[in-house]
């Protein structure tokens, strides 16, 4: 005898359906785009100043397929020998004579909230759909 699995549900589908039509017609991207540059907003304000080309240099990627959307913060300032200023700020970094600069966790306190933001928004659309 094979095993069978049965089940009964009331109601129907139209909201579920309402929302995988909007996620697939890719009319969200441009609230992805909304966070990203308030991503972007949030880490300038929240990076440290010293010549000011770290703060310029904040970019962001976006990237939509057709399983995952990802949105990638840049900063694109980087020492001469090929590490990032951002990290050196975020993580700390040793000095020439031997000292230790501590780090400054200012990402992570300035992009949460973005992040809080943007997961509520996303959850609302999916029980309004």
């Amino acid at each position: 005898m094979k095993d069978v699995i049965t089940f009964k549900t009331k109601g129907n589908l139209k909201k579920t359906w309402k929302f995988l039509r909007f996620i697939s017609s890719r009319l969200y991207y441009s609230k992805v785009e909304h966070y990203a540059k308030m991503g972007i907003i949030a880490l300038v304000e929240s990076t440290p100043i010293d010549s000011g080309k770290t703060v310029d240099s904040w970019t962001y990627d976006i990237d939509i397929t057709s399983d995952h959307t990802s949105i990638t913060f840049n900063n694109d300032n980087i020492t001469v020998d090929g590490t990032p200023i951002v990290v050196l700020i975020q993580y700390g970094h040793g000095t020439r004579n031997g000292g230790w600069v501590e780090g400054y966790d200012f990402v992570n306190p300035a992009i949460q909230p973005i992040f809080d933001d943007m997961a509520d928004a996303i959850w609302k659309e999916v029980q309004d759909a």
